[in-house]
């Protein structure tokens, strides 16, 4: 019985990651888009945090969901707008001290 129910578990990923691979693949997912955001400091750093913590999750093997079935192009360009973020923003040196209080 148990072994069943993980036979299942195993299907359903296989299957939400093929769904997950078709949405990603319809026409116009590629295309860039121009979005203009009117946010606070404080919601930008929170971004920041939020866009690296998935980052350092999606290092480990057991990914799920959509963040499975992404390139890691879509990881680097993940990273790359969260860069972005703390830059316009002007808390790129803030972001930096706040990581070494958190190592220590």
């Amino acid at each position: 019985m148990r072994g069943q129910f993980k036979l299942c578990s195993m299907e359903t990923k296989i299957e939400m990651s093929r769904m997950y691979d078709t949405l990603l693949a319809t026409p116009g997912m590629n295309q860039s888009v121009k979005i203009s955001l009117m946010i606070s400091r404080k919601t930008a750093l929170l971004l920041n945090q939020l866009i690296e913590k998935g980052m350092s999750e999606s290092s480990q093997s057991d990914l799920s969901g959509i963040m499975a079935a992404l390139p890691k192009e879509s990881f680097q360009e993940l990273e790359l707008i969260s860069m972005e973020l703390l830059r316009k923003a002007d808390l790129t040196e803030l972001s930096e001290k706040l990581k070494v209080i958190n190592q220590s």
